[in-house]
């Protein structure tokens, strides 16, 4: 497969061409579809798209999982390969995790050095937190039974290629909340005549500050961001309402409900202090990712037996994974692959200047291979 590699990096361009926003992805899965049939693979299409790939005669399974929207975001970027459709652009690696993920099925399907069954997953919407539980709810495990399940991610600022991941919790769960606070309105002359919605809400988004720094222990990496303030006031009217969103990040399960609980508690004190009303809205869009020990002990196994540089228990992320509904019902590993350090491969996750570097397409592809022959490994003849 001399020119494997100069293929993939057209057809992640390709990908990178044509972005589609999360379930929306309907070119992208006809795209990845059809290659995996070229492949000879078993395909299946629904929200998302598998290729299933048998050799020998093991009975084992494991999934590999790669996500495939991209972002409403418009590219600033120079190169040849820029998003043909406004708006929408490939900002956080996803075109090449698709690409990754097709090069291994290639090299798996022209060398079937494995014993078992690997099951391609190419998942929609991860972005928002729905794809992967899309996938389960249509059947995925019942119809494709697989042991453990994978997924990579790109990492922006690292050397290309290195692997790092850990066992335990490796990304954050996301909770959005809204506040809603009910006030007195009038003029901006008489304050003393209403209740300043204002007033009230600035003095919740400095309390919810003190979760964080006084409630929680520091090592807890807990994050509350109050992200909009929004009033009906004018220039010269005090507003009577205003509502707060944001978002919570927390690394284990019991630290979100504490936080969800110390939230509740501030907010209904404030208002009762001010004598207003006030309603709030905490959901969970992302849960956390917790890798399991075994497939975490494969992944760095696999990333060593390739000489890469490779760290077994990386600091957890502060950010979310839609993968986490995969690894919370199979035991699952995500782990990171370093997109490199200098120019746009460099630039943060979600950037609009930010590309996936090519040069992590065989580096990529030659992980995911051996992770498949390490845990599908062939038999021993005597």
């Amino acid at each position: 497969m001399p020119d494997l590699y100069a293929r993939l990096t057209r057809m992640r361009h390709a990908f990178h061409r044509d972005p589609e926003l999360g379930f929306c992805e309907e070119r992208t899965k006809a795209r990845v579809a059809q290659i995996l049939r070229d492949l000879g693979l078993e395909v299946h299409e629904g929200v998302g798209v598998v290729g299933v790939l048998k050799s020998g005669s093991g009975n084992r399974a494991i999934g590999l999982r790669a996500d495939m929207d991209a972002l409403p975001i418009d590219e600033a970027s120079q190169h040849d390969h820029v998003s043909e459709n406004p708006g929408v652009m490939h900002a956080c690696g996803h075109d090449g995790h698709m690409t990754m993920l097709l090069g291994a099925a290639e090299k798996l399907a022209r060398t079937p050095d494995f014993d078992g069954t690997v099951v391609f997953i190419f998942q929609p919407n991860e972005e928002h937190g729905l794809g992967a539980q899309a996938m389960l709810t249509e059947g995925l495990l019942q119809r494709f039974p697989i042991e453990e399940v994978y997924a990579i991610h790109n990492l922006p600022g690292v050397p290309v290629g290195q692997v790092s991941t850990r066992a335990g919790q490796i990304c954050a769960s996301e909770s959005l909340f809204e506040i809603s606070i009910q006030g007195q309105g009038g003029h901006a002359s008489m304050p003393h005549v209403g209740v300043d919605a204002i007033t009230v809400g600035s003095e919740m988004v400095a309390a919810l500050q003190t979760i964080v720094s006084r409630k929680l222990a520091p090592s807890a990496g807990a994050v509350v961001s109050v992200t909009e303030f929004i009033t009906d006031g004018q220039r010269n009217v005090l507003p009577g309402k205003a509502i707060l969103k944001g978002d919570v990040r927390a690394r284990l399960p019991e630290d979100r409900a504490d936080l969800e609980r110390f939230m509740r508690q501030i907010t209904s004190g404030i208002a009762a202090a001010h004598g207003v009303s006030v309603e709030m809205s905490f959901d969970t869009e992302f849960i956390e990712t917790i890798n399991a020990s075994g497939p975490t002990e494969a992944v760095v196994r696999a990333g060593r037996a390739l000489h890469l540089e490779t760290i077994a228990d990386r600091p957890p992320m502060s950010f979310s994974e839609d993968f986490a509904h995969f690894s919370a019902v199979v035991p699952g590993c995500f782990l990171l692959l370093g997109n490199g350090e200098a120019g746009p491969h460099g630039q943060p996750l979600h950037a609009a200047d930010y590309d996936f570097n090519d040069a992590l397409l065989p580096i990529g592809s030659d992980l995911w291979a051996e992770l498949v022959r390490d845990r599908l490994p062939l038999r021993k003849v005597d």
